[in-house]
């Protein structure tokens, strides 16, 4: 059930003021029931194993309706009963946790190198994964693949997959552009992509209510609700992969924009005076013709190299210092100009730098960015600080996943998807 069916004008969840939703407040009227069970799970989420006397006084709802609400979810099956706490004045309390085989969900991130399928738990823990790599994204062979997958998963699940509730579908908004980039057979492929809707045609193939997010907002959303988001209210998210791209949470909320697109990073001009498209002579390059994992993929290859060593630590080795290093500092100058333009525009707190590349060529990147930083006065605004995402190369589809569960279940829905803009 979406959280916009539940009830007419249900109260906001009371925050810190820094877009912290810890505090959550619900009603204790009849016809708030709903809403109150997501305003107590969202509080077991947020708090860990907690008895319901201190549920009651976080959430300021009545005992008899705390109670009321336990029970009911405690039959559903979402909640369970840890150890007795005593030592304490009084009756032993009895905390509460969710059950994180309460329920499930699924997440699927379509990338132009990569198709990833996980499942996770009620809790956000993934139990099960499924990666598939290719050349180039084929809409006449991924679609297929994205049916087989679920099938898999369903197979691997047994009698738990009827407590899956949703499938979030990641992707990038416009799978069929830049296709000049990718050149060749990619670049047929990809065109195929315009006259299809991706969204339409998983759905056709489940009985599973299908969520859709940029692949961007989708990592996002992994990171603004179990990484850096749980205490930097305001950043710029960028995510390193085949193309680079990013998301933008602002006092604890995705910005999603008219269309869906708020964060597109990758399409920023950057480099002026360092050479222009060549394709379009004298329009400026675009950060993801600078800063992508494409990019060094293609040196790899053009060297005889396997270009999957991005993605491997190996790829830090002195052996591949003629290709990294150039890379790295191109990518780390034209990050560094994107940065700086954000911050004096959006005010932020941090930029979280998160991708799907090695983790040694990642923390390389960051290092080199931080340096590139200080060739810019930050007079007259604040520098955000840069921060090594949490959460790794499955953001984009572990933050799918997460949005059936969020959407189901707690009361914070629209903090990372507004899906009228999808």
């Amino acid at each position: 059930m979406a959280y916009d069916e539940l009830e007419t004008n249900p109260p906001a969840p009371e925050t810190s003021g820094n877009g912290d939703t810890r505090r959550m407040r619900g009603s204790n009227h009849v016809g708030m029931r709903q809403f109150n069970e997501r305003i107590v799970l969202q509080a077991i989420r947020h708090h860990g194993a907690i008895a319901k006397a201190d549920l009651a006084r976080m959430t300021h709802l009545s005992s008899q309706t705390v109670a009321i609400i336990v029970g009911r979810l405690f039959d559903d099956g979402l909640l369970l009963k840890q150890d007795r706490v005593r030592g304490r004045i009084g009756q032993p309390s009895v905390p509460l946790s969710l059950n994180p085989q309460g329920a499930y969900s699924i997440g699927v991130q379509l990338g132009r190198r990569s198709l990833q399928l996980v499942v996770v738990d009620f809790c956000g823990a993934m139990v099960e994964r499924l990666d598939y790599r290719y050349e180039y994204p084929d809409p006449d062979l991924l679609i297929p693949q994205i049916v087989q997958g679920l099938d898999t998963l369903q197979q691997r699940l047994g009698e738990a997959w009827s407590r899956v509730v949703g499938i979030g579908l990641a992707a990038p908004l416009f799978l069929h552009q830049w296709a000049d980039v990718l050149g060749g057979q990619a670049a047929q492929a990809l065109a195929r992509w315009e006259h299809v809707d991706l969204h339409a045609r998983v759905q056709a193939h489940t009985e599973l209510p299908v969520d859709f997010a940029k692949d961007t907002t989708a990592a996002c959303v992994a990171e603004l609700l179990q990484g850096h988001g749980q205490s930097v209210s305001s950043f710029l998210y960028i995510y390193a992969g085949t193309f680079i791209g990013g998301a933008l949470v602002l006092a604890g909320h995705i910005m999603g924009g008219e269309r869906g697109n708020a964060g597109a990073i990758g399409s920023l001009p950057v480099a002026l005076g360092q050479g222009s498209d060549l394709s379009q002579p004298g329009r400026p390059l675009q950060l993801l013709q600078m800063a992508s994992g494409w990019q060094l993929e293609q040196s790899l290859l053009q060297a005889g190299h396997d270009p999957l060593l991005l993605h491997h630590p190996s790829i830090m080795d002195s052996a591949y210092a003629a290709y990294t290093e150039p890379w790295l500092a191109q990518s780390a100058s034209a990050l560094a100009m994107t940065i700086t333009s954000a911050a004096a525009l959006l005010d932020l707190d941090a930029v979280v730098l998160d991708g799907a590349l090695a983790p040694p060529l990642m923390q390389a990147l960051l290092e080199r960015t931080q340096a590139g930083l200080t060739n810019y006065a930050f007079d007259g605004m604040y520098q955000p600080q840069l921060l090594m995402g949490h959460i790794g190369s499955y953001a984009r589809a572990l933050g799918g996943a997460l949005l059936p569960l969020h959407s189901q279940f707690f009361p914070d829905k629209d903090i990372f998807l507004k899906r009228d803009t999808v």
